[in-house]
């Protein structure tokens, strides 16, 4: 069972959760649930609004609607990650796989199609959050020119810092602690995104998102190799894919 979500600091402060939706029914239901689950919520309609809010008052998290008037979610989330990393679920009124992959090819952590359950959103913010939150001093990673340090969530590549998502990192992290292991999708999204089932292109769009960062030629991936019929495995020294 999912432990209850711990605040991420050790003063116990409050997450500051930011819901961006133009649909004030939806806003109401999501800020409310959020609001009882023991988060500090701000709201706004539109994406303008939600960058000044963000600037004002920098949240933990934000819970992006991609359809928004003027400036749509995958602009809002560009914008916003340009002022440095913060985990964003995207929620979108469209099944279409499209959609989907956008919002995770800008970057978001998560998304949640409508019409959701308010509660299962509220669990993911949690596993968000959570996985958001320093790690144990000390626990340094290092692999083929690559230095992960998890307490700084900060990675290097030569010694040149690499811009990751909160889910990049997590999922690089993973494999670094696991080389020469391969893993199924199911594996992936069980053990770093810590969800028993879900949309497995996430796993497939995290992948090539991080290999386009990590590797020297992504078109030919040393690091993260594709085992045909299984998944990935991360192979510090030289293979094909």
């Amino acid at each position: 069972m999912q432990q209850p979500y711990e605040p991420p600091d050790a003063a116990g402060r409050t997450p500051r959760i930011l819901v961006v939706d133009d649909d004030p029914t939806v806003a109401e239901v999501v800020a409310g649930y959020l609001d009882r689950a023991g988060y500090a919520v701000d709201r706004a309609d539109d994406g303008p609004s939600a960058l000044a809010r963000a600037a004002a008052r920098r949240p933990d998290l934000v819970v992006l609607d991609l359809m928004l008037p003027g400036m749509d979610g995958l602009e809002v989330c560009r914008r916003i990650r340009g002022n440095g990393p913060l985990p964003v679920i995207m929620l979108t009124a469209r099944g279409d796989e499209d959609d989907r992959i956008l919002g995770l090819e800008v970057g978001a952590d998560d998304y949640v199609t409508k019409p959701f359950s308010p509660r299962e959103l509220v669990l993911r913010v949690e596993s968000v959050l959570r996985r958001s939150r320093p790690a144990t001093p000390g626990d340094r990673l290092g692999a083929a020119g690559l230095t992960v340090e998890p307490t700084a969530r900060r990675v290097t590549k030569n010694g040149t810092e690499l811009a990751l998502t909160l889910r990049e990192f997590d999922l690089l992290s993973f494999f670094l602690r696991h080389p020469g292991r391969a893993f199924g999708r199911e594996d992936l999204m069980r053990e770093v995104w810590g969800w028993d089932f879900g949309d497995l292109s996430t796993v497939t769009v995290h992948v090539r998102r991080l290999r386009g960062k990590v590797e020297d030629d992504p078109a030919r991936p040393r690091l993260i190799q594709t085992v045909w019929g299984v998944g990935y495995r991360f192979e510090p020294g030289e293979g094909d894919d």
